[in-house]
């Protein structure tokens, strides 16, 4: 039958093209009850239910909590607070899983509450907006807005499958080396999946694959791995994502010390890297492996389609170039931050207003792309996190959860390992925002440590480092539901793979543990000092 479209035509793949996805039923449940569940939680937790167990946990029980911000408050209203603390959050999560209400409201609702309850004084709750974490993501937006407009980030991704792209091979190893560099650039995930999206579609059709009833293993496998190196590719670097950025403020702030850029990549980029190539062995090789039809263009001159919508872009302009060398120094400065002490946050800001300059800038503020309901849902986290830092309830309550399952003082650091990142990693199936899961599995890991006497670089580092897995089912992240919009694969299919690389990633993390992070100095008996 005749093709009615044109499948090399890439305007056609843009993210606004593609059909929106219908909630499943499970989905319209949750939306349903979520409210009113949400409340019936917050009731419960209040005024009902017995914590005592919590209350009563010895050492660093809730009741003999040195909290400075409720030494005056007495005891009673000490464990009113917390009490309060702990439905909230429970009320938050219900909604954040559910989704009854948008990500954002929740968290404004949360901040508010907070306050009302008396677990955060006004101050506190209002400053988290102001976070340095909240600024370098406003400022690194800004920068990645001015790659997009200018198109930079475009122009690299058509030039790289153009010159490398010759076989399936170096197809998908061309796209793993574009989601390594532009994360670098970019920390939204769901940005680097947008410019990518249409040229790796234009690829697929190249190679046969066609959404819906055309799918074949070359389509499947590009896709799903894009997805899988958009994620990765980002828990390579400190400013891959917001959710990296938490992670590293959480820590900094229970060790007393910053998580440096530096440090982040040498802990966590040689990670990535073998993660994306392995997903790629694995999901051309023995997941989906190819045929030898699948290895060879369907479509005779189809990359000759890409070289003409390079063309299309004409020689690099000025603005490219500059843009190009203002991020190369910004990287630079990142990269060296342990020697001169400027952290990423005021480099950013300087990256930032140096692109805005009127007449000899690069972007204008209009062009500018910053997801503000993003930000708030940030700001919500944020605001939780004060609150278990001035509580310092996840320490309390993971103390009365191992004390009642047996593990105490006696307890083998691995174990402790072992069970924190096993609950990072698989939590990602069941919930939408790492930026969530960061902010419940750190402070727990963290509570641990403090608890038991580990160092809180050696759990909750492991733990933060695990936050990027969230390509298992579409609604795991933002990439995931948009990517599963192309019809180049189907649920058992994304889980297929997802999962398969998931346990892979976490056994891999097992293994560092005793290897890289040790010789690190991250987990115990370390022999180099790096940290």
């Amino acid at each position: 039958m005749k093709e009615t479209i044109d499948l090399l035509d890439m305007s056609q793949y843009r993210v606004e093209k593609l059909p929106k996805r219908n909630l499943t039923i499970t989905e319209q449940w949750l939306v349903k009850i979520g409210i009113p569940l949400a409340i019936l939680v917050f009731v419960y937790l209040s005024w009902f239910a017995d914590l005592s167990f919590l209350w009563n946990f010895e050492p660093g029980g809730l009741a003999k909590a040195a909290a400075k911000h409720y030494k005056e408050l007495g005891h009673a209203n000490f464990l009113a607070a917390n009490r309060y603390l702990l439905a909230l959050f429970a009320m938050a999560l219900v909604l954040w899983i559910t989704e009854a209400i948008p990500n954002y409201l929740t968290s404004l609702i949360l901040i508010v509450s907070l306050v009302l309850t008396g677990v955060l004084d006004e101050d506190s709750a209002y400053a988290q907006l102001g976070h340095p974490v909240m600024w370098l993501n406003i400022m690194s937006f800004v920068l990645a807005s001015m790659l997009v407009t200018t198109g930079v980030a475009k122009r690299f991704a058509l030039w790289f499958i153009v010159k490398f792209g010759k076989n399936a091979s170096t197809v998908f190893i061309s796209f793993i080396i574009i989601n390594t560099i532009l994360s670098a650039f970019i920390s939204a995930t769901t940005a680097k999946a947008a410019i990518l999206l249409p040229i790796f579609m234009v690829v697929a059709a190249i190679y046969g694959a066609r959404p819906g009833t055309g799918r074949n293993n070359f389509g499947k496998n590009l896709v799903l791995q894009n997805l899988f190196c958009i994620n990765i590719g980002a828990s390579g670097f400190l400013t891959g994502s917001g959710a990296n950025l938490l992670g590293a403020s959480l820590i900094a702030g229970a060790i007393g010390s910053q998580i440096f850029y530096s440090e982040w990549l040498i802990a966590a980029f040689p990670v990535a890297m073998g993660l994306m190539f392995l997903g790629w062995w694995i999901g051309s090789r023995i997941i989906f492996p190819l045929s030898k039809e699948e290895r060879i263009p369907h479509i005779e001159g189809g990359m000759d389609r890409l070289k003409d919508e390079l063309k299309k872009l004409g020689p690099m302009s000025g603005l490219e170039i500059r843009s190009l060398m203002l991020f190369g120094i910004i990287l630079l400065f990142w990269a060296t931050d342990k020697f001169h002490g400027i952290s990423p946050t005021a480099v950013s800001f300087v990256g930032a207003i140096v692109a805005l300059l009127p007449r000899v800038g690069i972007v204008k503020w209009n062009d500018v792309d910053i997801p503000w309901h993003l930000l708030l849902f940030s700001a919500g986290a944020y605001t939780l996190g004060e609150a278990f830092k001035v509580t310092d309830l996840p320490s309390t309550m993971v103390g009365a959860l191992f004390s009642n399952l047996g593990l105490g003082g006696h307890t083998h650091f691995w174990v402790f390992y072992v069970i924190l990142t096993a609950a990072m990693i698989f939590s990602a199936l069941l919930f939408q925002s790492k930026t969530m899961r960061v902010m419940i599995f750190v402070p727990i890991a963290i509570g641990v440590a403090n608890n038991y006497g580990f160092s809180v670089l050696s759990l909750a580092l492991p733990v933060a480092l695990l936050a990027e897995h969230v390509y298992v089912l579409p609604f795991n992240s933002k990439p995931a539901a948009l990517l599963f919009l192309t019809d180049h694969y189907s649920l058992p299919d994304t889980f297929k793979f997802g999962f398969t690389m998931m346990v892979i990633a976490w056994i891999l993390n097992l293994f560092l543990g005793e290897t890289w992070f040790r010789f690190l100095e991250i987990t115990p008996n370390g022999v180099f000092g790096l940290w």
